[in-house]
Order: C-alpha cells, then sequence, then structure tokens
C-alpha cells in the first residue's frame, strides 16, 4: 500500500479504513482486468447501456475503475469524463487511453464533485455497485445527489446496485438477514452492509439495498426512475418473469433514471 490510512477522523467522507486501503492499492488496478475478465455482469450492463445510450452526449462515469465503460464511450464518440478516488485506477485508464481518445480523468470523491459544474453532463454511470461501496446512508445520498446536480435536465442516469434479498439463496445468508432485520428496526447506519475479504483487503463493506431503499434514495437525489432491469445473482441474466416478486428475486438491478 502506498499510503498509510490516516484515523478515522481524517478520512474522506464515506470512506473507510478498508477502502482507503483499496483505493491506496496499486495491485488492484494492475491486476482489475484479468481479473474481471469475463465476468457475467461486466457482459451483461455492456448490453444494457449499449441498447439505451445510443446518441453520443457528455457522458460521466463515476467510479470508472480502469475504464471499462469510459473508454467504450469515449471510442463510440461520447465526450468522457472519468471519475474514480483511486489514482491508480485513473493511471491504468490513462495508459489505455493514450492521446487517441477524448476522454478526461478526474480524481474525486464522488460524494464531493465541487469541481464539476451544475448541468454539464447527458449521462451519468454508476456501474458494478459502486454506490454500495460508499460507506454510510447520508454519505450515499450526497453521491446520489451530486450525480444528479452534474447531470443537465432531462439527462439520464445508469446505476446499478446489489440487492440485499440474494442473501435468501443460502443458510448463512438468511442467518446474515435475520441480524440485518434487527439493525433496521433499531435505525442502525450499517443496516445492509455486508463484510467481505475482497481481494486481500479484509473487512470491506458494500451495502446492499432493498428495493423500497433505492426508490426512495434516488426520489430524493431527484432522479426519476424509467426503467429497470432485474438480473439474477449469478449469471447476471434479466430474472425470468420479473413482474413477480423482483424486489425478492433478483440479485441487483441495473436502474435507469432520468433528472427531473
Amino acid at each position: 500500500m502506498s499510503d498509510e490510512t490516516p484515523p478515522a477522523w481524517r478520512l474522506p467522507p464515506g470512506v473507510n479504513a478498508s477502502l482507503w486501503q483499496y483505493t491506496h492499492t496499486p495491485r488492484l488496478a494492475h491486476e482489475e482486468d484479468h481479473y474481471f475478465a469475463g465476468h457475467p455482469l461486466f457482459e451483461r450492463d455492456v448490453i444494457e447501456l449499449d441498447a439505451r445510450f445510443t446518441e453520443p452526449g457528455r457522458l460521466i462515469d463515476l467510479g470508472c475503475g480502469t475504464g471499462r465503460h469510459s473508454l467504450r464511450f469515449a471510442a463510440r464518440g461520447f465526450p468522457v469524463v472519468a471519475v474514480e478516488l483511486s489514482q491508480f485506477m485513473l493511471e491504468q485508464v490513462g495508459l489505455k487511453a493514450e492521446a487517441t481518445l477524448p476522454l478526461d480523468r478526474v480524481r474525486a470523491n464522488l460524494c464531493r464533485l465541487e469541481c464539476l459544474p451544475d448541468a454539464t453532463f447527458d449521462y451519468a454511470l454508476s456501474m458494478f455497485s459502486t454506490i454500495g461501496m460508499i460507506r454510510t446512508p447520508k454519505t450515499r445520498q450526497m453521491a446520489l445527489s451530486e450525480a444528479a446536480r452534474v447531470l443537465k435536465p432531462g439527462g439520464r442516469m445508469a446505476i446499478h446496485v446489489h440487492n440485499i434479498y440474494l442473501n435468501l439463496r443460502d443458510p448463512q445468508g438468511r442467518r446474515w438477514l435475520v441480524r440485518q432485520f434487527g439493525l433496521m428496526l433499531s435505525g442502525s447506519e450499517s443496516a445492509g452492509d455486508q463484510l467481505m475479504n475482497y481481494r486481500g483487503i479484509p473487512a470491506m463493506e458494500v451495502h446492499l439495498y432493498r428495493w423500497s431503499e433505492i426508490k426512495r434514495d434516488l426520489r430524493r437525489a431527484g432522479l426519476r426512475i424509467e426503467e429497470t432491469v432485474a438480473i439474477e445473482e449469478v449469471m447476471a441474466r434479466p430474472i425470468a418473469h420479473p413482474w413477480f416478486l423482483p424486489s425478492l428475486r433478483a440479485g441487483g438491478w441495473i436502474i435507469f433514471c432520468r433528472r427531473q
């Protein structure tokens, strides 16, 4: 790791010690493309995005990683701004873009996009549960509101989140869910946060959403849901019979919304 982790009170909004370590570990950026090669969700979100974002316009990729969407949309003629907290991820984007693609890179916290003016973009992306990596409900709401702010009125956003009820599939997950219900009833900020060892980073957390929760947060940010693709947990295909209990059956959602 390149930097020593600061004390908790000095960490940026929405970032805990594990997320700091994740963003400051160069190995993860160097391994990213190989690690996720052929990932079903990566293949699915390309299909869904390309079917809907067809007319070139200014696009912001929030939490761009090593640029899989940024580079692809730039190659399609979209002026792209790739935003990422990890300098190492952004360096990989730059190496792949070289001087041939209309792509700008910005290192920024998704909760704090003051460097970008209001109503700038036609499209925004927040894929692969990027929003779920942000710690605390307040800062996740800040990130959604910032995404809406930089969109033009009528601008469109695509966001992916995981469904908390994917844990119904196995006994350990069901036990975890029972504990989460208790946290929800008590109003705990950590309700829905799942702990994992992620690519060698211990105690990483990702927030798993209830459908009512993500729908509420998008509405509060000024984003109107227009279309939702409920996807399976493993193969990321659209679930069969999506009208039947999608809030329980989906592994997650790719949500298309518009700034009001």
